[in-house]
């Protein structure tokens, strides 16, 4: 007998941190006079909020079988995601078999790809499939990385995203890697400040830490040419999305410019793999960062990672929570993972997407065993107390 069919797809929308975790309250680091595209302007230059980073909101899609099981998972996206879910993806799932991942992503990709391509539309699609393959798991009783192929190595490690990385150091983490707060707009004396920033993290961290920055797609290849230069002394690892993600020349200037031995990284606001395509044959990186909700879920990051595995690149995802967890401890060319310091300070390790998962695993030491991924589907629950609305039927 095959497994049963899909009989209703929903999506909803909630506020407050989650897997929009830029929705955060005042005082948040993540939110405290970041680098970003609209410092130029000063008036949206202390806060991120201020020219909307978290308008949208939380999406939750869920999908129930005709046995009632329920598959779910969170991404970005909101209300207007809410409507793409189901006006329009809806009718490729329902009355189909969840094990027909690959035609329904398919379907759902070129049916939308005259008003899609990236962006909203790839966000609501991945949504889509990420809660597609927690159904499956469930139905199957197996966690989502054995049918990915199973673990590779017993545990991951982890490097910290946050404000703070001694206390990521102190926690166990591999690394840090710090927001950049100054951008082009904040001349030399901006630059000054980003550099004694670093001077200031790799002192208290000691020489052999991890250290990185995430640009936040803030600046100009110049720009980041001469901080990079300007942070080679202070041993930065990598510089992250550093120029906008459409610039893919601009980052291969910047991959030749930077100091040997430091990486270029980027791609979280990359998608599909004709996307990354780009980037890997312009040769524009050293890792690539897709994120599982945002670049096309698990069925489409299957294809992203084999074109960096031919070509020798490792694939990072961006922080994802379980989402991206089970797909890094399957592959030997993502060798850690990013956790992202949810904690206002952040010094304490937190649910990266609290309060939206129920059994959320985080690391310990830096650490997370594979074991803690061994529940069924993505091994999480939905908070079901949470204000969730339901904006759109079909």
């Amino acid at each position: 007998m095959g497994l049963s069919k899909i009989k209703h797809v929903r999506a909803y929308t909630v506020r407050g941190g989650g897997a929009d975790y830029h929705d955060q309250g005042e005082g948040h680091w993540i939110d405290n006079h970041i680098a970003t595209p609209m410092s130029r302007y000063p008036e949206y230059r202390q806060s991120r909020q201020s020219f909307g980073i978290n308008v949208l909101g939380t999406l939750v899609v869920e999908i129930e079988a005709e046995d009632g099981t329920i598959g779910f998972a969170v991404t970005t996206g909101g209300e207007p995601a809410c409507y793409i879910v189901e006006k329009h993806l809806a009718r490729f799932l329902e009355g189909r078999s969840p094990t027909e991942y690959e035609k329904i992503w398919d379907q759902m990709y070129f049916s939308t790809q005259y008003y899609g391509r990236k962006g909203l539309v790839v966000n609501a699609l991945s949504g889509v499939d990420l809660a597609l393959w927690d159904l499956l798991g469930k139905l199957r009783g197996e966690p989502v990385y054995h049918m990915l192929g199973g673990a590779v190595r017993d545990e991951l490690q982890f490097y910290a995203t946050g404000a703070r990385p001694d206390i990521a150091k102190e926690l166990g983490f591999i690394g840090g890697k710090m927001p950049l707060h100054h951008g082009p707009a904040e001349g030399v004396e901006g630059l000054k400040k980003n550099i004694a920033e670093l001077a200031d993290m790799r002192a208290k961290c000691g020489p052999d830490f991890w250290l990185m920055w995430d640009c936040w797609m803030a600046l100009d290849v110049d720009y980041a040419t001469r901080l990079a230069i300007a942070a080679h002394e202070h041993g930065l690892k990598w510089i992250e999305e550093a120029i906008s993600p459409d610039d893919y020349w601009g980052y291969a200037e910047l991959k030749r410019n930077v100091p040997n031995g430091m990486l270029v990284t980027t791609g979280e606001h990359e998608a599909t793999r004709w996307g990354f395509r780009m980037l890997l044959e312009m040769d524009c990186c050293d890792i690539i960062q897709p994120d599982v909700g945002w670049c096309g879920g698990v069925t489409e990051l299957l294809k992203i990672s084999a074109l960096a595995d031919a070509r020798g690149k490792m694939v990072v995802p961006h922080g994802s929570s379980v989402y991206s967890y089970h797909f890094v401890i399957t592959r030997h060319n993502s060798p850690f993972a990013e956790y992202l310091m949810m904690h206002p300070g952040p010094t304490e390790v937190v649910p990266m997407f609290h309060p939206q998962l129920i059994g959320e695993p985080v690391p310990q030491n830096g650490r997370l065993r594979a074991s803690a991924l061994d529940n069924p589907g993505f091994g999480v629950e939905l908070n079901r107390e949470l204000d969730m609305h339901r904006p759109y039927t079909h």
